[in-house]
């Protein structure tokens, strides 16, 4: 598949820095479609003065990722849709690599190698979520099963490409056949939209497209508890979609059940050492805040899907 049949989906919220460099690692014949979610650091001025050939769309508020995203999915021209985080730097040629994947018609998605900044491997295919891995995670049992093979996330880097159930949306390619759920704000939209994508057939894995991720880069500092909330409604949400109320609910208790067991487990340790490690109070106020966090997420509108 020519390399052109691409159109480039990156959602901006207070990243001007690295979404100069995303956009730059860029290979002109793509399509490039930037959505700035409200961003108050300049970001939008920046492409629109140093990337004129860059679609971009300026939206009034944050809308959240899959809402953002969808509004690029609405002005791509490209047969191939590749979603590409802010964060996320492109090697060169890995977009033409990845985009080779679907000379097979069976191929609906398709997800590159993510590595570290300092290039050390990077999770970047999971497995399908389900409440055993929910309560695996919230437990602290994953760390004791994973090097057996038994958690949500692939840990160990593939060599070659392989059928997997999802990939990270930090780079996920695919065929525009489906649309983002917008009752999702952040995080656990990427996994919704792979269930439906497999649906009409394959997702792949492509360890020879390379991007350079760094995780987190705008949900960091002292809003760090709304991204655990915003991932634990995810999750929550995305039973109850796929699930019902009753699974739902159990995902919330296991949720909820894991604050509260790191809430008690640093605030031991902010007792033991008397309140002078710093690291120890955050972590006390983090979960403390995650624990009481409205059951409909920290954001305070629900999107309906569209």
């Amino acid at each position: 598949m020519p390399e052109s049949q691409v159109s480039v989906i990156v959602v901006s919220y207070n990243t001007k820095d690295i979404l100069r460099r995303c956009l730059s690692c860029i290979e002109p014949d793509h399509e490039v479609i930037v959505v700035d979610n409200a961003s108050s650091d300049g970001s939008a001025d920046m492409v629109a003065e140093e990337f004129p050939t860059a679609i971009l769309i300026r939206n009034a508020e944050n809308r959240g990722f899959g809402a953002a995203n969808n509004q690029g999915l609405d002005a791509m021209s490209r047969n191939f849709a590749l979603f590409l985080n802010s964060d996320c730097y492109a090697e060169p040629g890995a977009i033409m690599n990845l985009s080779m994947a679907f000379s097979d018609k069976e191929v609906f998605a398709a997800g590159g190698r993510l590595l570290n900044p300092d290039g050390s491997f990077q999770p970047s295919v999971a497995g399908h979520l389900t409440l055993w891995m929910v309560f695996l995670e919230q437990s602290f049992l994953e760390k004791v099963l994973r090097p057996f093979g038994l958690g949500y996330w692939f840990v160990e880097p593939f060599t070659e490409t392989r059928i997997v159930p999802q990939v990270m949306g930090a780079c996920l390619m695919c065929r525009p056949v489906e649309r983002f759920d917008e009752r999702f704000f952040l995080y656990c939209e990427d996994t919704e939209l792979c269930l439906r994508l497999e649906k009409h057939g394959t997702i792949l894995h492509v360890p020879s497209a390379r991007y350079i991720h760094e995780l987190g880069s705008s949900s960091q500092g002292s809003a760090r508890w709304r991204s655990v909330a915003r991932y634990n409604r995810g999750k929550e949400l995305y039973f109850a979609i796929h699930g019902g109320s009753f699974h739902s609910n159990v995902c919330w208790m296991f949720n909820r059940s894991g604050a509260l067991l790191r809430l008690g487990f640093w605030l031991v340790a902010t007792l033991l050492t008397f309140g002078s490690v710093g690291r120890c109070r955050d972590q006390v106020a983090l979960f403390w805040r995650v624990l009481t966090s409205p059951a409909q997420g920290p954001d305070p509108v629900l999107r309906t899907r569209q």
